[in-house]
């Protein structure tokens, strides 16, 4: 696709979803009390400061994606320090439930209030950004976010692998008799764009005439590999090298990162959640050392900003002049 009509390079965002570490434990079937308090402290307390020396490395501003319910008192210190680094705190939802774009509009809209009333409390003003509790959107979710008056929505990922694999994932607990919090989202979501666009309020997977933006997680061309932060730090470096030479000169990346591509096993993560999270035995100086050399692509051939920037630069281009543009 021709890009948006704007000066320079493309627009590039780096973000990072936190995530707690009781989260993953669910999705795997495992109780909440795998996890003590003390280790679901790692990350707000040692995963986003290492987020922030990531990005001042290359001197970037990103988007963290906060769960409302998960600040805590010693957490707000990283949150606070991003913010007066110039950053961007974004919505997570306030209980991260991964059904939230199933509930009744009443119960989404009380949830986006709850998150929103932290966002403020740490000092954060509208308009916000957001982000669905497992990419999951819905017609009510979306239609909320616009009601409340919402910059943007980062949750579509049309990233088939990835669609296929937590399917099979799934399929197999099921089989096993584990049950996990995950949901998966409709296969329509496969086909929605690679780049930004306005979505239909009644499908948001497709262009329509929302008044917010799409920020889409970005995917490769054709075989739509995810280019986010477990695919780098997991797969084979010249599928990662190759993949990213896909994106490279388009005109709009979205790397999205979560807590766990920041913390290792010197974190003193549980055995049984590790067992089942594979990333989390990864030594955690090797995830670093492939995250900088990802992040330092970008920021050398991307002008990388916060997400409710590049909403913004989006929104005011000449990105839609006729319609859509989603390749």
């Amino acid at each position: 696709m021709n890009g948006p009509v704007v000066e320079g390079r493309g627009l590039a965002s780096i973000s990072l979803d936190l995530d707690g570490l009781r989260h993953y434990a669910r999705i795997h079937g495992l109780p909440a009390d795998t996890v003590p308090d003390a280790v679901e402290a790692v990350v707000l307390e040692r995963a986003v400061p290492r987020f922030l020396e990531l990005l001042a490395r290359v001197g970037a501003r990103g988007t963290l994606f906060v769960i409302g319910s998960e600040v805590t008192a010693a957490g707000r210190a990283g949150l606070l320090r991003a913010l007066g680094e110039g950053h961007e705190l974004a919505s997570h939802s306030h209980g991260h439930d991964y059904a939230l774009s199933r509930q009744s509009p009443q119960a989404i809209d009380a949830d986006l209030a709850a998150a929103e009333a932290v966002l403020a409390s740490l000092g954060v003003s509208a308009p916000w950004g957001f982000r669905a509790p497992g990419y999951t959107l819905s017609a009510p979710l979306l239609q909320a976010l616009i009601a409340r008056g919402y910059a943007y929505d980062a949750s579509i990922f049309p990233a088939a692998p990835y669609w296929a694999a937590k399917a099979a994932v799934m399929g197999w607990m099921r089989l096993g008799g584990r049950r996990s919090t995950a949901i998966l989202d409709t296969p329509r979501v496969l086909l929605a764009p690679r780049m930004p666009y306005r979505p239909d309020p009644a499908r948001p997977e497709r262009p329509g005439n929302a008044p917010l933006v799409e920020l889409p997680m970005s995917v490769t061309p054709r075989v739509r590999l995810p280019f986010i932060g477990t695919f780098v730090v997991r797969a084979p470096w010249p599928l990662v090298r190759g993949a990213y030479l896909t994106l490279r000169g388009g005109p709009f990346l979205s790397l999205e990162l979560h807590a766990v591509d920041l913390l290792g096993p010197e974190d003193g993560l549980p055995a049984a959640l590790s067992a089942t999270q594979g990333d989390l035995q990864l030594p955690l100086q090797q995830k670093l050392d492939r995250l900088e050399q990802a992040v330092g692509w970008i920021a050398s051939d991307f002008r990388c900003t916060s997400l409710l920037e590049c909403s913004r630069e989006v929104a005011a281009s000449r990105w839609f002049p006729d319609g859509q543009r989603t390749e």
